[in-house]
């Protein structure tokens, strides 16, 4: 009981960090799964003097090094997807987006990954040039507080981007991504009028096949457990590289970047 309570709290954020090293749901998922049969079939195998967060992403790599990582790297053929995956070094995007997306600092992201951080700060800084070198796409925002928007803008324009516009409602995000169609949508879950980032989404998906990163002080609200989830969700108030570090994620593995 002790140690479900201890990790308890982290399994939903391991699960977003999981998520985003595969690109889907689905695989990301089933690694969590992997590593919790490993870790009930082999507690004593989890550090349990340390921090139970950094702990449980350690042991995830454990199982991670052993199975997704071989998997990505050794597949022949395949999908756009996974030539890229062959070309990126998993551990170059494990590195990056444990600091930039999970906050964990230097120190406990190379002790997760067993390396000096000497060598996790070469493997963040390879990441950071390989995610900038994605070829640009257009960008929706859907936020309707005017700084944040503001601030995700200029981001997104520093990497190259074009923003096709902001919208502040369901409804200019619907009209929105029927005038421009973007290939990448930045939205939040609660907008101006009452309305819903979650719906708007939800809808544009049945539209059409888009990427979609969700950036919410509401974080709670998608992570239950107990219905689809989003791939890629970071909490505000957020970092500029976690920004980053998920765009460049949902554009590497998207499908329509295979034909770009």
């Amino acid at each position: 009981m002790s140690l479900v309570k201890n990790l308890a709290p982290h399994l939903p954020y391991l699960r977003r960090y999981a998520r985003a090293l595969t690109g889907r749901q689905e695989s990301g998922d089933a690694y969590i799964r992997a590593s919790l049969e490993a870790l009930v079939a082999s507690p004593d195998k989890l550090d349990a003097e340390g921090d139970p967060r950094v702990a449980l992403y350690r042991f995830f790599h454990v199982v991670w090094g052993s199975t997704g990582a071989q998997l990505e790297g050794g597949q022949e053929g395949g999908d756009a997807a996974t030539a890229r995956l062959r070309k990126l070094a998993p551990i170059q995007r494990q590195a990056f987006l444990l600091t930039s997306l999970e906050g964990f600092s230097r120190a406990e992201a190379s002790y997760i990954l067993g390396v000096t951080e000497g060598e996790q700060a070469e493997l963040e800084r390879a990441a950071i040039a390989e995610i900038e070198a994605e070829l640009s796409t257009k960008v929706l925002v859907i936020e309707d507080e005017p700084i944040i928007a503001a601030d995700l803008e200029s981001l997104v324009e520093e990497l190259g981007h074009e923003v096709t516009g902001n919208a502040t409602t369901y409804t200019e995000a619907m009209a929105m991504v029927k005038s421009n169609p973007p290939g990448l949508i930045l939205c939040d879950i609660q907008l101006a009028d009452g309305s819903s980032g979650i719906d708007a989404a939800n809808d544009i998906l049945k539209e059409m096949d888009v990427p979609i990163i969700f950036i919410t002080a509401f974080p709670e609200r998608l992570l239950t457990g107990d219905r689809p989830e989003p791939t890629f969700l970071i909490p505000k108030p957020f970092q500029e590289n976690t920004v980053k570090a998920a765009i460049g994620q949902a554009l590497f593995f998207h499908p329509a970047r295979e034909t770009a």
